[in-house]
């Protein structure tokens, strides 16, 4: 079974200096593109030589070079975020130069590595593939649900009180949906059928 990808539990950041140019990486957590953005705008120092970045979510990924040679920098960024197992994650390496050139290959080196070593010692939490079920259950049997489904690690998301019952939707890691329903049918003696929903 392939490792979970992760994201980060907290932004960190890494300083090194290679040739005399100071780089400073920097990585948080990102739900979205526009967090991405936001989150370059608010770390990167317009003061310093490039700010090149790049993210990924999901499918959803961008870089920039800002200014360096096309394939220097953002894409070995890319290349860092992917090869650490991350997902969700924004990098910016800003870097001031020092007065030597790195050459291509030098700042693909640099850049690449100030990312990946930022992402290497940052704190991390694995990314659990979450699913949901929608259910209806009836009042006599909702307490006796709630427990089971609290016990499988699930949650409750939503719960609206009808006639003779309660309509609910449940999350819950993928690998527990099955258990939790088949919990329900067993526990419902097969009154309460969940529907699986599609993922998040």
């Amino acid at each position: 079974m392939s490792t979970p990808l992760s994201t980060l539990a907290a932004p960190f950041r890494h300083e090194e200096e290679i040739k005399k140019s100071r780089f400073i990486a920097q990585a948080a957590a990102v739900t979205t593109p526009a967090d991405a953005l936001a989150f370059f705008q608010a770390v990167g120092d317009p003061g310093a030589t490039h700010n090149c970045w790049a993210y990924r979510i999901g499918d959803a990924y961008r870089f920039n070079d800002d200014g360096e040679p096309g394939g220097t920098a953002g894409r070995p960024i890319l290349a860092a975020i992917d090869g650490q197992g991350c997902d969700r994650v924004a990098v910016v390496v800003t870097r001031w130069y020092g007065g030597i050139k790195l050459g291509a290959g030098g700042l693909v080196r640099a850049y690449g590595g100030s990312a990946a070593e930022c992402l290497r010692l940052a704190p991390r939490v694995p990314i659990i593939a979450v699913g949901r079920i929608a259910l209806r259950a009836d009042f006599s049997d909702l307490a006796l649900i709630s427990a089971r489904i609290r016990e499988l690690d699930g949650t409750i998301e939503e719960e609206h009180f009808v006639a003779d019952g309660a309509d609910l939707i449940v999350s819950a890691p993928l690998d527990q949906l099955d258990a939790i329903t088949a919990r329900i049918i067993d526990t419902t003696r097969g009154r309460t059928t969940p529907k699986r929903l599609d993922p998040l």
